[in-house]
């Protein structure tokens, strides 16, 4: 087993952990999803408007509330993740909720190997490039994965934002933007519910905004659009503050973007 392959089972075990305690969590609030309520954000759901009738892949997509979103706004939806307990999970929510969508448990890099269609739309979002060591064999799975003309989307956390250690009483910039090393952290409880005293050990990687654009682009995608937002949906920072339009933004004037999107179509 190479070195990589034991990162990922550390973090698939870490990631199967935290399944049991997001779905009892107030930010997955899966009674209210249940009854109806979307799990999507405005930044996804701008970007790739009406999807009814599309084939939608969702990416590393934990326990399936986005896919499942997706599902009830009409798209036939395909979602993977590494976790089997997420996975599971998501398909008993397809069933529940008498949806279509489809589950597959796999390494996000090794898609193509379980994976045989072509969409017309790639989606991940929100914690997902730091899981992977290298972007580039990422990138050449969307492209395979994509029918031509189809759109890749993806909206994630900034890079500055993995730049520091949040660990500590104040968050330290401790990290590299296009850091190389892989970084481990353990911590207990979780983004989700800081209060549980489940053990989070994850090892992972940082991405430059550059190495995300070339990744997609030298497997054939071309770049519609890149765009920073100083506000995030999701309270997941130390010393954030709601907005009045629900976002999240840093106390200290907005010092530096909290979130990217990017858009690609399959040329």
């Amino acid at each position: 087993m190479n070195t990589n392959e034991n990162y990922f089972k550390v973090n698939k075990e870490t990631w199967n952990n935290k399944v049991k305690v997001h779905a009892k969590s107030n930010m997955y609030d899966l009674d209210a999803f249940k009854k109806g309520k979307s799990s999507l954000m405005l930044y996804e759901i701008e970007a790739l408007g009406d999807v009814k009738g599309k084939s939608l892949l969702h990416l590393q997509c934990h326990f399936g509330q986005d896919t499942l979103s997706w599902s009830r706004l009409g798209a036939k939806c395909m979602g993977i993740d590494l976790s089997d307990e997420g996975i599971k999970l998501a398909k008993n929510l397809n069933d529940e909720l008498g949806l279509d969508a489809e589950f597959v448990c796999c390494n996000v890099l090794n898609t193509s190997e379980f994976i045989k269609d072509t969409f017309d739309i790639v989606f991940t979002s929100y914690g997902v490039i730091g899981w992977l060591p290298d972007l580039k064999p990422w990138g050449k799975m969307i492209a395979e994965r994509l029918k031509n003309g189809g759109t890749f989307f993806i909206a994630e956390f900034h890079p500055i934002v993995w730049m520091f250690d949040y660990q500590e009483d104040k968050p330290v910039m401790k990290y590299g933007y296009m850091q190389d090393a892989v970084i481990y952290e353990e911590y207990e409880g979780t983004y989700a519910n800081q209060e549980s005293k489940m053990v989070s050990k994850e090892y992972g990687w940082n991405h430059g905004l550059s190495e995300v654009v070339s990744a997609l682009s030298e497997a054939g995608l071309h770049i519609e659009f890149l765009k920073e937002y100083d506000e995030s949906p999701y309270n997941v920072l130390p010393d954030l503050i709601e907005t009045e339009s629900g976002m999240f933004v840093t106390k200290k004037n907005k010092l530096y973007p909290l979130i990217f999107t990017l858009k690609a179509i399959k040329i």
